[in-house]
């Protein structure tokens, strides 16, 4: 299984990296990072990650597309909604967490679907589409091969979560207990509610 992570400047780290903390642990899945152009995206954290163009990706794979400030520049840049739409077409699965939601209601993916976000940011992602059946109280929201996140931390419980739904339940835990972290295995509980 490949996992294609779309990264742009200003994402969020522990978006990508606590779901990629989960997929990893399967020798079988490879991890490749894609940006509109390739190079050098820098987290708002200030992490340095190289990036191959995602015109080079195997689009059949899981998209991965985190949040984070830099999704703010991102729903205005038309090139870049069409490249992410025409990738979440194609993709076997479609994953976001944080406000990457925003950016695949903006490109039109999340049409007709149920989906969640950061709930700090619920209000503004709301804006980036009337289209979409916004959840406000999920931790996660799966919706035929889409899987939206909440804020941040949220994507490693909805990781565990795909992992459970693509193998089963005891390799999700074993993973959670891999890694010692108490895994919220119920998508609808969602402390942060709005």
């Amino acid at each position: 299984m490949i996992f294609n992570i779309i990264l742009f400047d200003d994402f969020e780290t522990l978006d990508v990296f606590g779901p990629i903390e989960i997929f990893g642990r399967n020798k079988n899945h490879q991890i490749k990072y894609y940006s509109l152009n390739g190079g050098q995206v820098i987290s708002a954290q200030g992490l340095e990650v190289n990036t191959s163009p995602i015109a080079q990706s195997n689009p059949s794979g899981v998209l991965v597309i985190p949040g984070g400030m830099g999704t703010r520049k991102l729903i205005s840049d038309t090139i870049f909604l069409k490249a992410l739409y025409d990738m979440a077409s194609i993709a076997t699965y479609c994953l976001s967490i944080c406000t990457g939601s925003a950016v695949l209601a903006k490109a039109g993916v999340l049409d007709g679907k149920k989906a969640t976000s950061n709930k700090k940011a619920f209000n503004w992602v709301m804006t980036s589409s009337d289209k979409v059946l916004w959840q406000k109280s999920a931790r996660w929201v799966v919706d035929g091969k889409f899987y939206t996140a909440s804020g941040v931390s949220a994507g490693i419980d909805m990781a565990l979560g795909f992992i459970k739904d693509i193998y089963e339940i005891d390799i999700a835990r074993q993973y959670a207990n891999d890694i010692e972290y108490i895994w919220h295995e119920d998508k609808g509980q969602d402390p942060f509610a709005v």
